[in-house]
């Protein structure tokens, strides 16, 4: 077989395999995620890289998370690529967010505006949990080994769409550095 055939055939086998691909992307995790129980509160820690699943105050399920690209301390300011530490809630959702689902973190508080218009800066805001970036949830295994959110706090889309059912409105969670 010639050279350009071969890459023609690679090219179609390319071309039928995205679709399949996208629609794995987007129904996959649903299919493979399981249901848990509610939780009350959501722990995660930025040094070990963990989001926790807590009811009743025991930890009962628990995943590996990407944070900020910049994430060590506490985020100061819009653009530092922090993830936020402190006490925080799980206020809406977004189903149709560019990443596989999404949690909105309540950050920034009161705290967090004061400091920020002490420093006279913006603290930036819509910190959120959420899955891969849509279209790139097959590349998960690569990008969950390095922080590379804009100080997000990133799951696999399985794994979110596990928190997704778990985790309602209202939801605490503390975020330890």
């Amino acid at each position: 077989m010639s050279v350009s055939r071969r890459i023609l055939l690679v090219l179609l086998a390319i071309a039928m395999a995205l679709p399949l691909a996208y629609l794995g992307e987007t129904r996959l995790p649903a299919l493979l995620a399981e249901d848990l129980p509610q939780a009350d509160a959501v722990l995660v820690n930025k040094t070990e890289r963990k989001l926790y699943l807590l009811r009743s105050g025991q930890i009962y399920r628990e995943y590996s998370i990407a944070l900020g690209g910049n994430p060590v301390g506490h985020k100061q300011q819009e653009g530092d690529r922090r993830t936020p530490e402190g006490d925080y809630v799980l206020d809406w959702r977004n189903p149709n967010s560019g990443y596989h689902l999404s949690l909105h973190v309540s950050y920034p508080n009161a705290e967090d505006h004061a400091r920020a218009a002490a420093q006279g800066v913006s603290p930036g805001g819509m910190i959120m949990l959420h899955g891969q970036r849509n279209g790139f949830g097959w590349f998960a295994p690569v990008l969950q080994r390095r922080d590379w959110t804009n100080g997000c706090v990133a799951l696999t889309n399985v794994a979110m769409q596990e928190v997704w059912r778990a985790v309602p409105n209202g939801t605490p969670i503390r975020i330890l550095p």
